[in-house]
């Protein structure tokens, strides 16, 4: 993982001393990526920056890297995984000078032009200079991984892998893409198959194609794009048996997660509880040192515990990395982490990864790469149950369907009375697909192409800043473009029995896991049970301090032009009441956009250099069961609970009976049941909830009850974290 900044003149003219401010700054912007060395080369129309992080030679692998002659120029970031294998296929006398794995890209591009890549697995992205031809070459690997970003006016081309650092140009321009982000199905949140290109969120800033090669010649400044490799057609035309099929995604993936493993330095691996991250843990020849999220929700959820478990039956050291309930990011926080990250999709997730990587870069310095578990859901069924709604294949493919049908609509809404008669009318469907440019009528393939934009806009994109801020590499197994193509081709009439729930991976892995790991179902990060302990905490943040974060967010004309401030606060008003109510996320990236507009007109200090919060803390385990009292109350940190407090049911909450079931209690917010009581089963709770009226103290009330405090404590808390009581206590 490294950082590439650099400026290429396009009118004809030298890049001259001028240039080297400019160089620095951008380096500067990118230095989070490159701890470990810091370079600059500047020759006729090119000035290059570099920041590196040494996994693989650390040495002798310094860049830029060069031919002899010096008529190619490179600068990569990321790995290539099979150099040793592309370099015993060069011609005879070919001389590597460096044992860095991107040194055999010069050499393949000079045997064979545009189609260098066709052989090359890795994550990269790369900046070439061929100095006899007069062309930059940027190039990115399938899916992403590794970011490249640009800039091009009449007289330069400004280049970066991260745009907070194309704006240290000061012809480049800073402006959010407003428009372009308000429709953008990633942050609506739409069902809709979308598969448009992944962009940049930003006016005039260009993102280089995955897959993709663009080729500018520096005589004029005009370009070409040149895609090696197209996903999958999803023809289903696998010839392989159901039981090859399985083999051979098992044999894959070994492959790639051993070669994941490719570095000089230790890597790690971030496990959690479910199969994706315990297959690569399963499978890694080195056995990694593990880490595990344990905030609230994955306490709630057992995805916490499960990751222990995994650990402890494979032999793994595992660090229950803590992000208690009570802490809440500051508004300097959010804000670093929002520029890290240059897209208003960070949230929750990406802020919790960003917390996991910061405790392994102070805590285990050594480890310089992490294993992920990430792309196993996009492209292996992980979400076909969610979408199918509880039904089956049919209802996946069937829903499915609907949504592209959804997204073709929203195209071409001029044709709304043939949509509405589809299937019913003379208008082919076809013909109304075409018409929107919309995806082929296999809901399969529209899921895939809906997905692959997807991990480059946002798995790629936040786990590659979130490990970039903290010197880290995230590596991605399950991003290996032949499990994909595996994946694509299975027939249709084995894809229920295959891609359904993840099969195929589940299948690969009988044998290399336990069986209660192998059909454990899928889990969520943060989602389900104990999803409002994260919720609560995003929406204190943008509370605190008057709700400093929204008056930001909402201070530039661009976002009063685009966003309702009165319609904003109601809605933090109302999701502080029922977090339940609406998409928390949807409203904080509502917010980031506007704060993103903020801080490209002002740009904050460099990320390296900034002040940071204190790092996490983690929970040592040994035995869940017997651990989890003490587990849980260093993880959910609930409101004190002070028997001199006047408490009462908040505004929006009725306590609601059965008539029918005489001993069930309902509590209701909004309008709606949320919880349900037995009274058989704590009377004593009833009771209270039946006795607060906002008078008397809390005390007072037990003892009237004959109640002991310690019997209701806890229920107390959770109603108070909960937002179901509201009260206060006397002043002293």
């Amino acid at each position: 993982m490294c950082g590439l900044t650099g400026i290429a003149r396009v009118d004809g003219r030298p890049v001259g001393d001028e240039a080297d401010g400019l160089l620095r700054r951008m380096a500067r912007a990118v230095a989070h990526r490159g701890p470990d060395d810091e370079t600059y080369f500047r020759s006729g129309p090119l000035g290059l920056g570099f920041v590196r992080l040494s996994l693989v030679d650390p040495e002798g692998g310094a860049q830029p890297l060069a031919t002899d002659d010096g008529s190619l120029v490179l600068i990569a970031n990321g790995e290539i995984y099979n150099h040793r294998e592309l370099a015993a296929g060069l011609p005879a006398g070919t001389r590597l000078r460096t044992r860095s794995d991107c040194e055999v890209l010069l050499h393949l591009y000079r045997r064979d032009g545009l189609r260098f890549l066709d052989r090359v697995r890795g994550m990269f992205a790369l900046v070439l200079w061929d100095r006899d031809r007069g062309k930059l070459i940027f190039a990115r690997d399938r899916f992403g991984i590794k970011p490249l970003f640009y800039h091009l006016n009449r007289e330069r081309i400004v280049f970066a892998s991260e745009i907070k650092a194309l704006f240290e140009e000061p012809a480049c321009p800073r402006q959010l893409d407003w428009d372009r982000a308000l429709r953008d199905q990633m942050l609506t949140m739409a069902p809709v198959t979308d598969d448009s290109p992944a962009h940049s969120w930003f006016t005039g800033i260009e993102l280089v194609p995955a897959a993709s090669i663009v080729t500018f010649d520096l005589n004029d400044g005009s370009h070409t794009t040149h895609r090696y490799w197209d996903f999958p057609t999803y023809e289903g035309d696998s010839a392989a048996s159901e039981e090859q099929l399985v083999t051979d995604y098992g044999h894959y993936l070994a492959q790639s997660v051993e070669e994941c493993q490719m570095a000089d330095v230790e890597i790690g691996l971030f496990l959690s509880g479910g199969i994706d991250s315990a297959a690569v843990a399963a499978l890694a020849g080195v056995k990694p040192r593990t880490f595990t999220a344990l905030n609230g929700s994955t306490l709630a959820n057992g995805d916490a515990e499960s990751a222990h478990s995994i650990a402890r039956t494979l032999g793994l050291d595992n660090h229950q990395v803590l992000l208690d309930t009570a802490h809440t990011p500051t508004v300097d926080e959010w804000k670093r982490h929002l520029w890290l990250l240059e897209t208003p999709l960070a949230g929750p997730e990406t802020f919790y990864k960003y917390e996991m990587y910061r405790y392994v870069g102070a805590h285990a310095p050594e480890i310089k790469a992490m294993l992920l578990g990430g792309g196993a859901d996009e492209f292996n069924g992980g979400y076909s149950m969610t979408i199918a709604g509880g039904g089956d294949w049919d209802d996946f493919t069937r829903n499915v369907r609907g949504m592209g049908i959804a997204r073709d609509r929203a195209l071409r809404p001029d044709l709304g009375v043939w949509w509405d008669a589809a299937g019913r009318s003379p208008i082919s469907a076809d013909y109304l697909r075409e018409a929107a440019g919309g995806p082929a009528s296999d809901p399969y393939a529209a899921l895939f192409r809906w997905k692959y934009r997807d991990v480059q806009l946002y798995n790629c994109w936040h786990e590659d800043r979130t490990a970039a801020g903290n010197g880290i590499e995230a590596r991605v197994p399950f991003l290996d473009h032949r499990l994909i193509e595996l994946v694509a081709a299975v027939p249709a009439p084995l894809r229920p029995k295959l891609v359904w729930d993840k099969q195929i991976l589940r299948r690969a892995m009988v044998g290399v896991l336990p069986p209660e790991m192998v059909n454990r179902p899928k889990g969520p990060f943060f989602y389900g049970d104990g999803e409002h302990h994260t919720y609560r905490t995003f929406l204190r943040m943008l509370a605190q301090d008057g709700d400093r974060l929204l008056e930001e967010a909402l201070s530039s004309p661009a976002a009063r032009r685009h966003l309702d401030p009165d319609g904003v606060r109601e809605q933090l008003r109302r999701l502080e009441n029922d977090p339940s109510a609406g998409h928390v996320e949807l409203l904080l990236r509502i917010v980031n956009l506007g704060l993103l507009e903020r801080m490209t007109a002002d740009l904050p200090t460099p990320h390296v250099s900034s002040a940071k919060a204190p790092v996490p803390a983690s929970v040592p385990v040994t035995d869940w069961d017997a651990e989890r009292d003490t587990i849980e109350a260093r993880v959910v940190r609930r409101p004190a609970v002070d028997e001199a407090a006047t408490l009462q049911l908040a505004g929006n909450v009725l306590l609601l009976h059965s008539a029918d079931e005489p001993a069930t209690w309902y509590l209701a917010v909004d309008g709606s049941v949320e919880y349900v009581l037995d009274e058989d089963d704590n009377p004593a709770w009833v009771r209270l909830l039946h006795a607060f009226d906002g008078k008397k103290p809390l005390g007072e009330l037990l003892a009237d009850l004959g109640t002991d405090t310690e019997d209701v404590r806890p229920l107390v808390a959770e109603a108070l974290e909960l937002g179901l009581l509201t009260g206060a206590v006397p002043a002293a």
